[in-house]
């Protein structure tokens, strides 16, 4: 009876999705509400940048056009490389990390013509997105280096959507830079400070790394402290040395990310202290590190955890689904490259996702892996207030300090297919993996019915898991308990994976999983499709510069 519910649950979850997306796409096409109710409602004007056919837009860069705009206009943008230096002129950082193009009024619409062809490109000099050193921009100067620099930004500002056009080469420098466009609510303030938001047809990407070079390509689409509606539709992301795409520090973040692709990133999703209404579906994740990762963390991002539970106390809202998700075993990704190398998807430390109907092929560690999740934390209170147990001897000696430790509970894992994970052949590798019994270090597992929870997935060559029959003894949701433990072999694995231990260490028990490669190619930018018709987004009438010509 149980099992029944949890199905209906999920394909009513999934139609409410599908119906949530279609009334975000309309409503922010439409662009006609105002998130600030102060601000008086003008009728929207249609701003031109670049030059359209022979006819030269009414600004040379996209800075300039958010400027002259007002809440619900439009800024149309014609094929061209576009240098933005909105962080050296007209918005220059004083406190954070600036950005390429400043975005700080609710309701503007970017609308690139050409996904390809409309680049805001973050290097100072040569050809498009160029992979030289020489043409690298890290940022103005902030006394003790360089800010570093994103590439759009909009900060705290409701309504924003932006289309059909590529960002590039945006590199870290201080705290809160490299990302290319970023929906910043209001990073490191613990509060949400933006609602809606909307980017389709989106590519972010970077052609420069070097590995001696701290200024590095963080994230490719990142939205912070933000609770929705909001929708990340028809996107690509490539090269990010974190994650290709990023949802977090919201409780609540009712938001779609679907339709998409991530390749050769260290993560291909991140979402720290993630929850409550949040879809990923639909969407493609190959040779990353990992495939997708959602975690609890008490330093950053905050309030914790990662929730998947729903607001209202019925069910998991929290839901991973439609996905292809495969060979995803690469280190060779810029950064480091750690992380669990050969996952599908990772759930650390978080609770109460669903992971459903998605199919996993070729992750050579675990399909599918519910860990606990070790973290540093900025107070005592962000741990232990969100459930995590803190000052633990155990972890802290794993940790080297103290340390925040958030166990993993409360996720469904269902209806799921699977062929030829466990590739690295490694003790525990293949398609499950339970790691939440930590009761032998004073952490108490989770009780009878709070479990993870397995059931109805498939493996033609039969499913396999750590620990053995996990579809077995955690089949049934209501009477699921924890996992494997410390003394498990799972639980050595897992450190062998981080390197935390070698290859030589008995634990191990000869487990060799990747190492990164002393140097290596970044994956080249493939040709994604541009939105249909993207003029149709606009008022035509409106439009003192006809776009309607010829806008595929």
């Amino acid at each position: 009876m149980l099992v029944a519910m949890g199905r209906r649950r999920a394909l009513a979850l999934a139609g409410v999705t599908a119906l949530v997306v279609g009334l975000m796409v309309s409503s922010a096409a439409r662009a006609e509400a105002n998130d600030d109710h102060n601000v008086r409602v003008m009728k929207p004007k249609v701003w031109t940048v670049g030059v359209w056919h022979g006819k030269v837009g009414q600004f040379h860069t996209i800075q300039a056009a958010v400027d002259a705009a007002s809440p619900g206009d439009s800024i149309v943008i014609a094929p061209g490389d576009y240098k933005e230096r909105g962080d050296y002129t007209t918005h220059r950082p004083t406190s954070m990390t600036g950005a390429g193009v400043w975005v700080d009024k609710s309701n503007l619409h970017l609308v690139g013509l050409s996904r390809d062809g409309v680049v805001v490109d973050g290097t100072k000099s040569g050809r498009v997105c160029s992979s030289s050193a020489a043409d690298q921009d890290r940022g103005p100067a902030n006394g003790a280096g360089s800010w570093g620099r994103n590439g759009i930004e909009v900060y705290q500002a409701s309504g924003v959507t932006i289309q059909n056009l590529t960002v590039c080469n945006f590199l870290s420098g201080s705290d809160g830079s490299g990302n290319q466009i970023w929906w910043n609510g209001g990073y490191d303030t613990k509060q949400i400070g933006m609602h809606s938001y909307l980017g389709s047809y989106l590519t972010t990407t970077t052609t420069y790394y070097d590995a001696a070079d701290p200024a590095q390509a963080t994230y490719g689409i990142f939205v912070s402290n933000a609770d929705g509606p909001g929708l990340i539709d028809h996107a690509y992301a490539s090269n990010m040395n974190d994650s290709g795409y990023y949802i977090g520090a919201c409780g609540d973040c009712n938001a779609v990310l679907t339709r998409s692709h991530a390749e050769n990133n260290v993560l291909g999703y991140s979402g720290t202290n993630s929850g409550g209404h949040l879809v990923i579906s639909d969407s493609e994740w190959n040779d990353n590190g990992e495939g997708l990762d959602t975690n609890s963390q008490s330093s950053g991002d905050l309030p914790a955890p990662q929730d998947g539970a729903c607001p209202s106390g019925n069910g998991s809202c929290m839901i991973i689904t439609g996905n292809w998700i495969h060979d995803n075993n690469n280190r060779d990704v810029p950064g480091n490259g750690l992380g669990l190398v050969g996952a599908g998807v990772v759930v650390a430390g978080g609770r109460n996702d669903t992971i459903a109907h998605n199919r996993f092929s070729n992750n050579g560690a675990w399909a599918v892996a519910l860990v606990p999740y070790i973290t540093g934390a900025a107070d005592a209170t962000d741990c232990t207030g969100a459930g995590g147990t803190w000052d633990n001897a155990f972890v802290d000696s794993l940790a080297g300090g103290s340390a925040c430790f958030f166990n993993d509970y409360g996720t469904t894992v269902h209806d799921n297919q699977f062929t030829g994970n466990g590739s690295f052949g490694n003790p525990t590798n293949g398609d499950l993996a339970d790691l939440s019994d930590f009761s032998a270090i004073g952490i108490p597992g989770a009780a009878p019915g709070q479990g993870n929870c397995w059931y109805d997935n498939h493996d033609p060559a039969g499913i396999t898991s750590a620990p053995a029959s996990l579809q077995t003894t955690n089949g049934q949701c209501a009477t699921a308990g924890p996992g494997a433990g410390v003394s498990d072999a799972l639980f050595a694995q897992v450190l062998c994976n981080l390197h935390q231990l070698q290859p030589s260490d008995q634990l191990c028990g000869g487990a060799v999983y990747p190492q990164q490669s002393a140097s290596f190619s970044l994956m080249p930018l493939p040709k994604q499709p541009t939105m249909p018709e993207p003029c149709e987004l606009l008022p035509r009438k409106l439009s003192s510069w006809s776009c309607h010509q010829g806008s595929h």
